[in-house]
């Protein structure tokens, strides 16, 4: 199915990426009452710095590759 397909079947994308499902679980009420507003806090918390780490490590292959163009 093409995107298109795929959406007027009312079928949607898991998360493409940590951040993005950071986003939907920021708004979902369910898991905000399943987990209790403490854990639920400490666990965004967490996972916001889970990304920040992902997001800013430079990895070996994009050394490998980057660096030698500077």
């Amino acid at each position: 199915m093409d995107e298109n397909a795929r959406a007027k079947a009312g079928i949607t994308s898991l998360p493409g990426s940590l951040y993005e499902a950071l986003c939907a679980v920021q708004g979902s009420k369910l898991v905000r009452d399943t987990l209790g507003d403490h854990i639920f806090e400490k666990f965004v918390e967490n996972k916001k710095v889970e990304w920040d780490r992902f997001r800013t490590h430079i990895s070996q292959f994009e050394i490998d590759r980057y660096l030698p163009m500077l």
